[in-house]
């Protein structure tokens, strides 16, 4: 058996223009439909002189309308106005649908890749213009995600290619040496392992980075001291190699939030610390609760650091001067993940760089039922607003 073949589909303007039709039709018929109800059966009076009687007096009566003449009038009103409804219902719905094609024919410019183009609707202001106003803080975001998407990949690639060179050339300069022997040969398989770790890490430090942006899909209970305990317990070594002093004031301070992405948050900022120190300098670590919200601060020694270069910091790949540490062995993302990590649990990130130089980073957690409100409510207003889409009429 053959499927039916489905009807063509109108277009909305064809459908509104058929609506607003009906409408005035239908409007049609009913002020006919009063106006000439109520003149069946009234009779026409005459007045005039009449012998015997005084001027004005009236004197007989005569036949109104008659119900014959009143539907052949009401049928040629009723075909007069079919074609009147319909260039009327045509021409509003032309007019309402007039923004609408405005915004269809730009979207579809600015998909083409001009990112840069906006609707710009302007007046009237009704909500076809409010919906233009929301498309076009869309695209400024999709714009600026794009590029910094594409400043990522990069910055990606540059890191990336530098040490994958650096393996390349260790291993054809020992391959071409003729007098290479088993001792150079081991050197050159640690200093490519090496340089292997190293692109390990940065790979990892690359998906960390991915999964802190892509936001928190999990709020458990943690407490910033535990955390931070445990990332301790495996940089005290570190610490006490290039002689900094921990200095820890661990208050128990519980928020709510991914306990990996939180511990990513943590070693992040005390990796920074202890990269971007002097030696024989301190770092100080201190959890609070402080009102209604938990909070971690780790400030540390170190070079100056530029009151207008603080921000950049929390870029990816962004690095300061060499002189900021004596190592090279960072990526420059520990920072950017730290930044992307507070964003998802709608932190509140403050950084100062004290004049006798370091660091001073303080991250503001909320209450673990302030932040599954928060999540709650965000989760809700999508729900709505995706009910709202499926549920507009067309």
């Amino acid at each position: 058996m053959t499927e039916p073949r489905p009807l063509p589909r109108r277009s909305l303007r064809t459908r509104l223009a058929l609506f607003y039709a009906a409408g005035i039709y239908v409007a049609g018929i009913v002020v006919l439909a009063v106006i000439t109800v109520p003149l069946v059966g009234i009779q026409s009076t005459a007045t005039g002189p009449a012998r015997g009687s005084a001027p004005g007096v009236i004197t007989g009566t005569g036949h109104g309308i008659g119900p014959h003449q009143l539907l052949v009038g009401s049928a040629i009103a009723l075909v007069v106005l079919i074609p009147v409804a319909l260039t009327g219902g045509w021409f509003v719905a032309d007019r309402f649908l007039r923004p609408l094609r405005t915004i269809t024919t730009t979207a579809k410019a600015i998909s083409a890749g001009n990112l840069q183009q906006r609707l710009d609707l302007g007046e009237p202001a009704d909500e076809l213009t409010e919906l233009g106003g929301v498309l076009d803080d869309l695209f400024a975001r999709l714009h600026a995600s794009f590029d910094a998407q594409r400043h990522f990949v990069a910055n990606a690639s540059h890191e990336l290619r530098t040490p994958l060179a650096g393996l390349r050339t260790l291993l054809e300069v020992t391959l071409a040496d003729p007098d290479a022997d088993a001792v150079t040969l081991r050197s050159a398989c640690e200093e490519a392992l090496a340089l292997g770790a190293h692109q390990e890490r940065l790979v990892q430090a690359l998906l960390a980075l991915a999964t802190s942006e892509r936001g928190v899909t999990r709020f458990d209970t943690v407490d910033l001291a535990h955390i931070v305990e445990g990332v301790l317990a495996g940089r005290r070594d570190q610490a006490a190699e290039r002689g900094i002093d921990l200095v820890e004031h661990l208050a128990p301070a519980v928020t709510a939030g991914d306990p990996r992405l939180v511990e990513s948050l943590v070693a992040n900022l005390i990796d920074n610390a202890l990269r971007h120190n002097h030696p024989d300098g301190h770092v100080e670590i201190t959890t609070q609760t402080s009102g209604a919200r938990a909070t971690l601060t780790i400030s540390n020694s170190g070079p100056v650091i530029p009151g207008d270069q603080i921000q950049r910091l929390f870029h990816p790949f962004q690095r300061l001067a060499p002189e900021r540490g004596s190592r090279r062995d960072g990526y420059g993302l520990g920072l950017a993940i730290v930044h992307a990590v507070a964003r998802a649990h709608h932190a509140t990130l403050t950084t100062t760089a004290p004049p006798e130089g370091g660091l001073a980073v303080t991250v503001r957690f909320a209450h673990p039922w302030q932040s599954a409100e928060t999540e709650t409510a965000r989760i809700a207003s999508l729900t709505r607003e995706g009910a709202g889409r499926r549920t507009r009429p067309r």
